[in-house]
């Protein structure tokens, strides 16, 4: 009965421990062939869906640059190379609420501007009750109200449109092909895996995934609008205009900047593996933590294209955030893991 039991034990240890079924070379290589052949299919229609919405993919794309967060802030934390030159300021901008109108000579409407503190900038429709009657009327701003201009993206040369399809089709494929790339992959590489192997790559697979989305939406909505106006600003800095910009070139920059961001957001996945190898431990990381701070600025220096140290902080400040979201959870796995420890030697004791 005992030798039965312990035979039992073994058996049930060895399917734990133990990988998939046993295969031969060619079998291996039969499956490697499958495996290919479905991610190449997967790519091929995943990059012509995205060839046949590049419209709707570039609207996508030019959204971080006419919708910046540098639209929200008051005007006068703007640069004053945002602001109109002396000569343009005959001409008042007219808007209603936060959309912009059109723009009149301030000489149109008895207005003069001399130059002063107290100059006329803009003009904002507001509702006003004369008597009985509603009407729209033009106010003066106290706080101005200056509308933005940001470059014009423009294809130039008849081959232009197709390069740019072709380029959206490669990186929009690749980024839609890729859930089923990694369950194609997992399919070919899991049945020889051990069960506690399975167990850290799915856990592995989805932080990183969820880490790679939220980098990805943090340079969407935040990061990438103000990189691409601070390079005007550098631009105009610089003496050089910056009213137009090659549609290939912004279309590979704001692609590659969301995957760059996307990526950097992965080294909590990258430093908690390695925690969970033991090549790492939350002292080691700790004492680590000064290179982490100039490493994130260095990235966020090299992957911010005006440089500037605004958005050179702003690129760094969630890497090391998630760095130290990544020394807690070793803390926390070290004590969890000790306290396991302690308990099995009352175990044993008893």
């Amino acid at each position: 009965m005992d030798s039965d039991r312990d035979a039992s034990r073994v058996g049930d240890e060895s399917d734990e421990e133990g990988g998939g079924p046993v295969k031969s070379f060619l079998e291996h290589l039969e499956d490697l062939r499958w495996t290919l052949i479905k991610s190449i299919v997967t790519v091929l229609i995943s990059m012509l869906v995205c060839m046949m919405a590049s419209n709707y993919l570039i609207a996508i794309l030019k959204w971080p640059l006419t919708h910046s967060v540098t639209h929200l802030v008051p005007k006068s934390w703007l640069p004053k190379s945002w602001l109109p030159k002396p000569q343009e300021r005959k001409v008042l901008f007219i808007h209603l609420g936060t959309n912009f109108i059109g723009q009149i000579q301030a000489s149109a409407i008895g207005l003069t501007n001399n130059h002063t503190s107290n100059e006329v900038v803009s003009l904002n429709i507001a509702p006003a009750l004369i008597g009985t009657n509603l009407l729209l009327a033009l106010q003066i701003d106290t706080e101005p109200f200056i509308p933005l201009s940001v470059p014009t993206i423009k294809a130039y040369g008849p081959m232009a449109p197709v390069m740019i399809a072709l380029k959206l089709a490669l990186y929009g494929g690749l980024i839609f092909a890729a859930p089923l790339l990694f369950y194609f992959i997992g399919q070919f590489v899991l049945p020889a895996l051990h069960v506690h192997e399975k167990r850290i790559l799915y856990q592995s697979v989805g932080f990183g995934v969820g880490l790679f989305v939220l980098g990805v939406l943090f340079a969407y909505f935040i990061i990438t609008g103000v990189a691409l106006l601070a390079s005007v600003e550098v631009a105009d800095w610089m003496g050089f205009a910056a009213d137009e910009w090659r549609a290939e070139e912004y279309i590979e920059f704001v692609t590659k900047f969301l995957l760059g961001m996307g990526i950097c957001f992965e080294i909590p996945v990258v430093i908690l593996v390695l925690v969970k190898i033991g090549l790492l431990d939350h002292r080691k990381l700790s004492k680590f933590r000064s290179y982490a701070i100039v490493l994130n600025l260095i990235i966020g220096a090299v992957v911010t294209p005006s440089g500037d140290p605004f958005t050179m902080l702003l690129f760094a400040a969630p890497l090391h955030l998630l760095y130290e979201i990544s020394v807690l959870i070793a803390w926390f796995w070290a004590r969890r893991d000790r306290k396991r420890a302690e308990a099995a030697a009352k175990v044993i004791d008893i």
